[in-house]
């Protein structure tokens, strides 16, 4: 390690002694499982989030093989609202390949963990670093924002040139020794300190280096992804409920958006919800009442949601109930992966249905 990389490490490793987050839940008894999970819910939200998230999948899955063993659907209820769903069916894959393939211990070898269902190099390197202390560079979100501002890193980390450049210097700056401190010491400093806006420089351990700082313009680093107009999709969902409450929830395909995730059925934004329930349940309804569209994002897409409203007059067919179909008791609602904006709907109708109940 050059003296200049060893000046960068013991500064970054000073401050995490003074500053670091050391009380974080996967920190203490920091197991590869435990921390994997934790890698896992941490790609693409933040620790605040992830904190009441993760006591609750470990209380229930205490380890990888009660995960591997436990129905997705249990999964994924403790997944609900989390987003980003394929991480919780990679985990549970990756759960069962540990069970199957290393007999039920989590592997300890760099190639093994990052053969794992979504584990890239990083996830890896901070697994094994993290929970073992070994020796792997990281670069996850805070560490390239950290390195593309001290080295003035031009453009998006996404681009593969850029990425490239980053990752040889996480690779040079890296520390043999006190591995896991560093690495976390700077996922901190970048969470805390040398924040994606505002960033707290007169708080940086290596702000005397730091060529963004010295610019006069720290936020210009790294580059930004290149925008562009995300497309909007339109769906109608429908809220059908039985005499006694019920509504009707089809489970759906296991890859795509909310992939597995029970929600409610869905229609073309001009399509007949009047002509769908005389054919699905051979019905007929007067109205279908309209609640208010809303919005929701996903990184490549907005969907506009309108819900409506559909009271069966007689109760729905039993033949409806079957693996991918059942009808749901919102009050007593069972451990079923729902997407956040379906559980909300769900709520929203049973409060509507209260207030207009005799």
């Amino acid at each position: 390690m050059t003296a200049s990389a060893q000046t960068f490490s013991r500064r970054v490793l000073d401050w995490f002694d003074v500053h670091g987050r050391k009380d974080l839940p996967w920190q203490q008894d920091a197991t590869p499982y435990r921390v994997w999970v934790s890698e896992i819910m941490l790609q693409q939200t933040q620790v605040a989030t992830v904190i009441p998230y993760y006591s609750r999948f470990t209380a229930r899955f205490p380890d990888v093989c009660a995960l591997a063993d436990a129905p997705i659907d249990d999964v994924l209820h403790l997944w609900s609202g989390l987003g980003y769903y394929a991480r919780a069916r990679n985990l549970h894959k990756a759960a069962q390949q540990v069970r199957d393939v290393h007999g039920g211990r989590f592997p300890e070898t760099f190639e093994a963990v990052a053969a794992l269902p979504g584990v890239g190099r990083s996830t890896a390197g901070a697994i094994l670093s993290l929970s073992l202390g070994q020796h792997h560079p990281i670069l996850d979100g805070n560490v390239k924002r950290v390195l593309a501002r001290c080295h003035a890193e031009a453009g998006w980390p996404g681009q593969t040139a850029v990425l490239k450049r980053l990752w040889a210097l996480s690779e040079r700056l890296t520390p043999s020794a006190r591995t896991r401190d560093f690495n976390q010491a700077m996922m901190d400093l970048g969470a805390t300190v040398c924040r994606r806006t505002r960033p707290a420089c007169g708080a940086c351990p290596v702000q005397t280096d730091c060529l963004a700082a010295a610019q006069g313009d720290p936020s210009a680093y790294p580059g930004k992804k290149p925008r562009k107009a995300l497309p909007v999709r339109q769906v109608q969902m429908l809220l059908v409920s039985d005499p006694v409450g019920q509504v009707l929830l089809e489970q759906r395909p296991p890859s795509g958006i909310w992939g597995g995730l029970w929600g409610l059925p869905e229609l073309a934004r001009d399509a007949d919800p009047v002509a769908w329930v005389r054919e699905r349940f051979g019905q007929s309804v007067h109205a279908c009442p309209e609640l208010p569209t809303r919005r929701h994002t996903f990184s490549h897409f907005h969907l506009d949601i309108t819900p409506r409203q559909i009271l069966l007059p007689q109760p729905g067919l039993l033949a409806l109930e079957g693996p991918d179909c059942v009808w749901y008791n919102p009050a007593q609602p069972d451990a079923r992966g729902l997407a956040a904006p379906v559980s909300r709907l769900l709520d929203e109708n049973s409060v509507l249905q209260t207030e207009v109940s005799p």
